[in-house]
């Protein structure tokens, strides 16, 4: 999960005064102090650190805590609000022209993921909103991202204008923009060059391209594992081309969050979008609020709901749902299931999004491996159709049998029968409480380890 590190650092220093009747001056000057260290360690940046601190210590020591009911609670309140006004306060969207195309120019450094975001956009924009985007080659300079866009543009079915690497990049994004109008194109993507460093041949060649094309809106593709460099680079790019927004990639990956939370303060420009894995359809719209409350362990069901609904498809949702009810649920439908979990991103983060997961008995310091999930889908698949529509035929030899055509051992296949026959028993029990209400049904799999 993103800001790992810095979550648990946070949600340790805040437990300590969550409970508390009466919240003294002393009590919120030793949270800020372990809150100001866990921000500098997370490579947050100084001045935006000192900045926070204050505001949190202002509001955590005036009248609205002090004279709450529940003054531990209007702390932890305090902290949310600051965080989330740190990252941006609201969402913010893209902006959207009047007379089509709208123009996005994607501008950042090599190996930040540019040319891969550009991709997720593109596919973010058709999913989501049901625009038909066209993407642009301008990297002129490394026919091997002209390649990879291409590449990208055959994987999601959607068009790719390219004039080879001797067009200069400024006739490229020109071309493109008419034959986006020529075939009524929402949106044209134009993916530039990037340099190992901020130069001025680069940001010449940017500022061509703007002055040419008016884009309406210009994103920053940042890697958040770069921490304060990532800053620095903000800041650059911005004071040369005056960013409208900023796209933080990588921000699944072992970041401290230190950049994520510095852009927004430093540059005054909004985080839009976050790449939270490598798959094309794993860039997030940036909500600030939400990724506060995940740092501070509040879950994110927003969020959650949204992965489901993008990935569950509601016949079968409601399909599964009466199975569950009348307890005729078997490994098929567990297996099909557990395919639609998966698409909706690693474990570890979904269970990050569950208010108060983190302190759920059995839950707590849990390490969820995705690779164990292909443990139990090879021990459902090594059973015949009658076993997996009904279990309880399972004797020693079928048993050994589906271990051995597993690759798993003979105890992992009864723990998973074992484990199937208590949540049958669980979903009969919960349908049954939840009976008369709406809603499609989806429920999250049991973990099986």
């Amino acid at each position: 999960m993103a800001f790992e590190g810095l979550a648990e650092r946070l949600q340790s220093t805040i437990k300590k005064i969550t409970g508390k009747g009466k919240v003294s001056e002393q009590d919120v000057k030793e949270m800020t102090r372990e809150i100001r260290l866990a921000l500098l360690e997370a490579d947050v940046n100084f001045k935006v650190v000192k900045d926070l601190i204050k505001r949190i210590k202002e509001r955590a020591v005036g009248q609205e805590v002090m004279e709450s009911l529940t003054p531990g609670q209007q702390v932890i309140k305090v902290v949310k609000e600051e965080l989330t006004e740190l990252m941006g306060g609201e969402q913010s969207k893209i902006a959207v022209s009047d007379r089509p195309p709208t123009v996005i120019m994607m501008v950042g450094l090599q190996g930040a993921g540019k040319t891969t975001t550009t991709g997720k956009l593109a596919n973010l924009l058709r999913k989501k909103h049901n625009r038909s985007p066209l993407l642009v080659a301008c990297d002129v300079y490394r026919p091997a991202a002209i390649k990879q866009l291409e590449t990208l543009g055959g994987q999601l079915d959607m068009p790719v204008f390219s004039m080879g690497t001797e067009a200069k990049p400024v006739d490229i994004a020109k071309k493109a923009i008419e034959k986006a109008k020529e075939e009524h194109r929402d949106y044209v993507l134009i993916d530039t060059a990037g340099r190992l460093h901020v130069d001025t041949e680069l940001m010449g060649e940017l500022d061509e391209i703007k002055a040419a094309v008016k884009p309406d809106e210009i994103f920053l593709v940042v890697d958040a594992m770069t921490g304060q460099d990532a800053v620095n680079v903000a800041e650059s790019f911005n004071d040369q081309l005056d960013v409208t927004g900023v796209v933080l990639t990588k921000l699944d990956g072992d970041t401290r969050g230190g950049a994520a939370l510095s852009i927004r303060a430093v540059t005054g420009k909004a985080i839009k979008f976050a790449g939270m894995g490598e798959k094309l359809d794993q860039l997030e719209p940036f909500h600030p609020e939400r990724m506060a409350s995940r740092i501070l362990g509040m879950g994110d069901v927003l969020t959650l709901i949204e992965k489901a609904q993008a990935s569950v498809d509601e016949k079968q949702a409601k399909a599964l749902e009466e199975k569950m009810r009348n307890a005729s649920f078997t490994f098929d439908d567990f297996l099909e299931q557990m395919g639609q979990v998966k698409q909706m991103g690693p474990l570890d983060d979904l269970l990050a999004m569950i208010p108060g997961a983190n302190k759920m008995k059995g839950l707590k310091n849990v390490q969820i491996d995705d690779k164990q999930l292909v443990h139990v889908e090879a021990i459902i698949k090594s059973m015949t159709k009658k076993e997996r529509q009904d279990p309880s035929i399972m004797n020693a030899s079928r048993k050994k049998r589906i271990a051995k055509g597993s690759g798993t051992s003979v105890s992992q296949v009864n723990r998973l029968l074992k484990q199937f026959d208590e949540m049958k028993k669980m979903m009969k029990q919960m349908t049954n409480m939840q009976k008369g209400k709406k809603g499609k049904g989806f429920k999250l799999p049991f973990n099986p380890f």
